[in-house]
């Protein structure tokens, strides 16, 4: 007889069903990666309507987001850095409302674009080593 045929209905593979959507209803449909970030990435598709609670922030979903896409912490304006990773991962190109899907379509980035001149000097960025410049090594000494 197969494993889902053995026990009781209300168990599947020895956990029950009860168990099992209560573990559901605390997993995060979303996670933040780091307090900087006005945007959190949907672990499973959110639908319109749907409330979701991702650490210290409640939103309301305005439209389908698919799982592995961003979803607005907060309204994020026209021309307003997109933050992911707790850096900027592009700019808005219209305004984007809290709950609202961030993917291209409301996203411009320059990362990887040869073609744009850098608006200002490069920030220190996380997780990556700062860059080396002429004068000075990676540690601040003389080349």
């Amino acid at each position: 007889m197969p494993r889902s045929m053995i026990g009781h209905s209300n168990h599947v593979d020895g956990a029950s069903t009860t168990e099992t959507s209560r573990s559901r209803e605390l997993m995060n449909p979303a996670v933040i990666i780091s307090a900087r970030d006005n945007v959190a990435t949907a672990l499973e598709a959110l639908e319109p309507g749907q409330t979701i609670r991702i650490d210290h922030v409640t939103l309301n979903v305005n439209e389908r987001i698919p799982r592995g896409h961003k979803v607005a912490l907060c309204a994020i304006r026209s021309g307003e850095p997109v933050v992911k990773y707790g850096s900027p991962i592009g700019v808005a190109t219209s305004d984007i409302g809290a709950g609202t899907h961030v993917h291209t379509h409301n996203v411009a980035s320059a990362r990887g674009r040869g073609d744009l001149a850098p608006s200002s000097p490069a920030a220190p960025r996380i997780a990556e080593p700062p860059d080396a410049d002429a004068e000075t090594g990676l540690n601040g000494e003389p080349a």
